[in-house]
């Protein structure tokens, strides 16, 4: 799209310690475009549709010109877009709302930032994952993996709401996602088949503190362990298979992938990932050659 200033911003509740800001920044400047990103906090509740909306119309209007989604949001705005990108549909998700048309379409970066950043850091071959919790992050996460052939075991507390979105992503070309409940004991029959977890609740982070994993329960021998958290860098989940000789990975590295595809969808002119990368310490500035 054409836009002289690209007006961009994150909703969400909370926002206060976003990163987006300083990532979105760091990628118009390196792109040499004029703009701004800002949060809009919407808090959960009975008004947070309304307000969704007005904030939708301010990109059906031209003032707004890319939005992304956070928690909680992700899965209660899609009736309020007029359409969904395939993949968003497939995941039932979104987090990057984009202008088509004049019409404010829902897509979703978290799957394929997801990928990029678990590729590069750990590069695990297809196996058997486990995602700890059942919201929209984590229907990303099982969409991606499910269709890069893992078989994928969804576990939550609330394990209507597992099966339901075991239910949505799965079908006949992809029937490898089920849902578990979220305890020791319907854990540990599988702990040994693992080779993937993936953290994808709010624990560790600061919106709650502690860990997601069952207390008792000792990990994977052999799983690597992938937490969707980014603040802080080390959680208490991260720090247990560490000590527990697993290789873990934290989730900034999503956070950065997700945003450049975000940028890319909303500007039309590639991502420095490294500028982004700097702007939130996920890279060293490169050193200053002596002269001679």
């Amino acid at each position: 799209m054409s836009a002289t200033r690209f007006a961009l911003g994150l909703l969400g509740w909370p926002l206060t310690h976003s990163l987006s800001p300083m990532l979105h920044g760091a990628a118009l400047h390196a792109a040499s475009l004029d703009g701004g990103f800002r949060c809009y906090p919407v808090r959960p509740g009975p008004n947070a549709a309304r307000e969704l909306d007005e904030w939708i119309d301010r990109m059906r209007t031209g003032v707004l010109h890319g939005l992304n989604v956070t928690v909680p949001h992700k899965v209660r705005i899609l009736p309020l877009l007029d359409a969904l990108t395939e993949e968003a549909r497939a995941i039932g998700a979104v987090n990057t709302l984009f202008l088509d048309a004049g019409r404010v379409l829902g897509d979703n970066t978290d799957a394929p930032g997801f990928l990029a950043d678990l590729d590069s850091q750990l590069a695990p071959s297809p196996g058997y994952a486990l995602i700890l919790g059942a919201g929209g992050a984590a229907r990303a996460v099982a969409f991606a993996l499910s269709r890069r052939g893992w078989r994928v075991l969804v576990a939550s507390r609330r394990l209507e709401q597992a099966k339901e979105m075991a239910g949505a992503i799965s079908n006949r070309s992809y029937p490898t996602v089920q849902a578990i409940a979220l305890n020791a004991p319907e854990l540990q029959p599988v702990i040994a088949s693992l080779t993937l977890i993936v953290q994808a609740t709010p624990a560790g982070s600061e919106l709650a503190e502690g860990s997601a994993w069952p207390d008792q329960l000792p990990l994977p021998s052999e799983a690597m362990v992938y937490d969707l958290v980014y603040f802080p860098r080390e959680t208490p989940l991260m720090l247990a298979a560490r000590e527990a000789g697993l290789r873990t990975a934290g989730g900034m590295g999503m956070l950065v992938e997700q945003a450049a595809l975000s940028f890319e969808r909303w500007t039309g002119v590639r991502a420095s990932r490294q500028a982004m990368r700097l702007a939130v310490g996920l890279a060293e500035p490169a050193a200053e050659r002596s002269p001679g």
